[in-house]
C-alpha cells in the first residue's frame, strides 16, 4: 500500500510540476505576444528609428573660395561623404554646407 501511495504522490507533483510549467509558458507566451503588437503598432505608425551622427560635419572643410583654400571638388567629396557616413537626410545636408560657405 505504502508503494502505491509513493507512486501516486510521485506522478501527482510531476503533473503538478509540469501544469505549472505550462502555466508560466502561457504567460510568456502572452507578454510575447503584447511586445509584438506593440513593436508592430510603432512600425505601422512609421516611427522608424535611425541614428543620424551629425558631429561629421567637423571633418568638412571650410570654403572660402580663397586660393589657400581647400578646392570645391573637395569641399563637394567631404559634404557628400558625411551625408553617406552620417546618414544624413538632404535638408542635413543643405544645412551644413551653408554653414560651412558661410564661415
Amino acid at each position: 500500500m505504502f508503494c502505491i501511495l509513493k507512486l501516486f504522490w510521485k506522478y501527482t507533483a510531476r503533473d503538478c510540476s509540469s501544469e505549472m510549467a505550462e502555466a508560466r509558458l502561457l504567460v510568456e507566451l502572452a507578454e510575447a505576444k503584447g511586445e509584438v503588437e506593440r513593436l508592430m503598432d510603432r512600425i505601422s505608425l512609421g516611427t522608424t528609428t535611425v541614428n543620424k551622427d551629425l558631429s561629421l560635419i567637423n571633418l568638412v572643410p571650410n570654403w572660402t573660395g580663397t586660393d589657400g583654400a581647400v578646392t570645391l571638388e573637395e569641399f563637394i567629396f567631404s559634404i557628400e561623404n558625411s551625408v553617406r557616413i552620417g546618414r544624413w537626410e538632404e535638408n542635413d545636408e543643405v544645412e551644413a554646407a551653408l554653414l560651412k560657405l558661410a564661415s
